[in-house]
């Protein structure tokens, strides 16, 4: 089919190649005589790559592996960056001009100290509106007080890892926070970036946990910067938590961050050094990636509802969808519960009581339509069990929070169905674990081992780096880890 743009005079291309082609010669033109302002938004600078593309075709042609394609940030949904034309000049005087306006374009990035602290003041008021709102719903009770301090102290006593991975997480150049992914007060994302940025990367979008009201995207800081290490790109999704919103609010923001990595993560792992028709190419085709999917505690709830929902919508029983359930290669389930309707007593025991879990879960009515084990025993969702990636569940044997069981009757059900799910089973492992005491541990973590294996699993270099790689150092002392264990409220 021909094909003619608008910037090409005179010229008809066919297919990809031909595409490609005008795209250079645009490239070409814009060199001479553009530059690209960023790209704003209320909340800061776009931050997942696409407002500078332009920069990086205009600019560079080895740009850094958080750009995007001149193909992309046109076919991007987002607001056009601003373009200038710069009058026309001697090459010395527009070189200065161009890296004067480049300089200035990368100040207008930073936000002002009046911006910064105005965010704080808006944040910093949302969190004390909606502390004060939950403690309405909690009232006063021994069960959640007693939880809440020994909190407390099991926090002091892993500080020395939360320091250590809250620096990598402020000041390293391999992360990028609060990405932008949607509309909603919380729809943030933060990317975990490896070092080595050849080839094609593995993806994995990490939903946190947080019982569903503590929730928090800097929460998968650990594992972004393990599985970073290991050449794998991490997004940690942010939620809008109780009481800001409710279950269905989890799942659809979950949904929506999961979307954003599906049809974006192109955008940071190709090569930069790859030619232009290539990352062309890619910008359409993020199939090629590996993407996977893992949910923690609460995470691993509202992650597995967001992908059962995604199936459903695909098998013609649902809503309209933006990204499909054939982009991920495997679901991982860490320390999750999948059966409300089983945990309401349990949860009560524990200190989230009744009234507050249905409030989250809206209602009683809801708690079926929003329990993965009992939606995929239904006839009604058979076709859309099918359709489902593998499934792989792991929970530690001495988890007291979600107990164990929980995992082992979702493997059944999906298995029941038609569906390929395992359950992996740790002796002796808490809650925590397997997510905090054993990464701040150092040396061998198995769970994290478990996990490269399979997303490693077709790529035989990878496995060999993985090999040949160090073991991750101690980040807490041992005493203050088996101290932690024993007054954890989880």
């Amino acid at each position: 089919m021909a094909v003619h743009l608008p910037g090409c005079t005179a010229l008809r291309v066919r297919g990809l190649f031909g595409l490609a082609t005008c795209q250079l010669l645009r490239r070409m033109e814009m060199e001479s005589r553009l530059f690209v302002s960023p790209l704003q938004t209320p909340g800061g600078p776009v931050e997942d790559g696409k407002a500078l593309a332009l920069a990086a075709a205009a600019f560079s042609s080895s740009s850094s592996s958080s750009s995007l394609s001149v193909s992309v940030a046109e076919d991007a949904n987002v607001e056009r960056p601003l373009i200038r034309r710069v009058p026309s000049a001697a090459s010395s005087s527009g070189s200065r001009r161009r890296r004067a306006s480049i300089d200035l374009s990368s100040a207008s990035r930073r936000p002002s100290f009046r911006q910064e602290v105005e965010r704080a003041a808006a944040e910093t008021y949302l969190v004390t509106r909606l502390a004060f709102t939950l403690l309405r719903y909690l009232g006063v009770g021994y069960r959640w007080i007693t939880k809440f301090i020994a909190l407390g102290c099991y926090a002091l006593l892993l500080m020395p890892g939360f320091l250590q991975v809250g620096y990598y997480y402020f000041f390293s150049s391999q992360v990028r926070r609060s990405v932008v992914y949607g509309e909603q007060p919380r729809n943030r994302l933060d990317l975990y970036l490896p070092v080595n940025t050849d080839g094609l990367k593995p993806a994995v979008a990490f939903v946190t946990g947080g019982a569903w009201i503590i929730g928090y995207k800097a929460w998968g800081a650990l594992l972004g910067r393990r599985l970073a290490e290991r050449g794998v790109i991490v997004a940690c999704i942010d939620y809008r938590n109780f009481p800001q919103g409710t279950i269905g609010d989890m799942v659809k923001d979950a949904s929506q961050g999961i979307s954003f990595v599906c049809n974006n993560i192109a955008s940071y792992g190709g090569d930069p050094n790859r030619s232009l028709l290539f990352r062309y190419f890619l910008s359409f085709h993020s199939v090629l990636y590996r993407i996977y999917l893992i949910g923690q505690s609460a995470g691993a709830h509202i992650a597995a509802c967001a992908l059962l929902d995604q199936a459903i919508g695909e098998s013609g029983e649902g809503e309209s969808i933006s990204w499909s359930v054939s982009q991920i290669k495997a679901y991982f389930g860490i320390s999750g519960g999948y059966n409300m309707l089983n945990l309401v007593d349990h949860f009560h025991r524990r200190g989230l009581y009744r009234s507050i879990f249905l409030s989250i879960m809206e209602g009683e009515q809801s708690l079926q339509r929003f329990s993965p084990e009992a939606m995929v025993q239904g006839s009604r969702v058979r076709h859309a069990v099918s359709l489902l990636p593998r499934v792989i569940l792991f929970h530690g044997t001495s988890d007291y929070s979600i107990p164990s069981d929980a995992s082992k009757t979702f493997a059944d059900a999906l298995q029941n169905a038609g569906a390929q799910a395992e359950l992996v089973l740790y002796e002796g492992k808490t809650h925590t674990d397997l997510f905090l005491q054993d990464p701040f541990r150092g040396g061998k973590d198995e769970l994290l081992e478990d996990i490269i294996a399979v997303v490693h699993a077709d790529d035989a270099a990878a496995l060999a780096n993985d090999g040949a790689a160090p073991a991750a150092r101690r980040l807490v002392p041992e005493c203050m880890l088996q101290l932690a264990s024993k007054i954890s409220p989880f």
